[in-house]
């Protein structure tokens, strides 16, 4: 199975933009990752076995890409992740809250809570994405909960 650019992109693009944005914290570089990842796609040449393969691989290149942008120099000039929060739009009041909670967790809490709910991964699927144990995405998304319920409870208590 070897899908267009075109279709990986339409399909794919956002998931890969929210994964970056989720490690790098920045659109533009958000934004970067998505492109290396479908320039690494396009010229690869590889055949996948499934739908969900092709996701998984494109995820994985994407979070990795996104690890590198982020160690990087080029990182030191970016826009925050607060000026960049103004610009998005939520449905509800609270999925903002949510969302600057998530962006405010440790990278690797951050990481693991964004695929876990929103790319609805399994554990096992996680761990097979970021290379560790189903032990560690276990663990990192129980500390990511209760930094999240904590953040979210203080928040919410101060609005009282």
């Amino acid at each position: 199975m070897r899908p267009t650019v075109d279709y990986v992109f339409r399909t794919y693009g956002d998931r890969l933009f929210a994964a970056a944005f989720s490690v790098c914290r920045n659109p533009a570089d958000a934004d970067d990752v998505v492109q290396d990842t479908l320039i690494k796609y396009h010229t690869l040449g590889k055949d996948y076995e499934s739908e969900d393969h092709l996701k998984a691989w494109l995820l994985r290149v994407a979070i990795n890409r996104a690890k590198d942008v982020a160690a990087s120099f080029w990182r030191r000039n970016r826009v925050s992740w607060e000026d960049y929060m103004d610009t998005l739009t939520f449905a509800a009041p609270e999925d903002s809250d949510v969302f600057e909670a998530v962006m405010r967790l440790p990278d690797k809490y951050r990481l693991t809570i964004h695929l876990y709910y929103y790319e609805e991964y399994s554990i096992r699927e996680i761990a097979e994405l970021l290379r560790c144990r189903e032990g560690t995405v276990k663990s990192q998304l129980s500390r990511g909960r209760t930094l999240l319920k904590t953040m979210l409870k203080e928040e919410w208590d101060d609005d009282e």
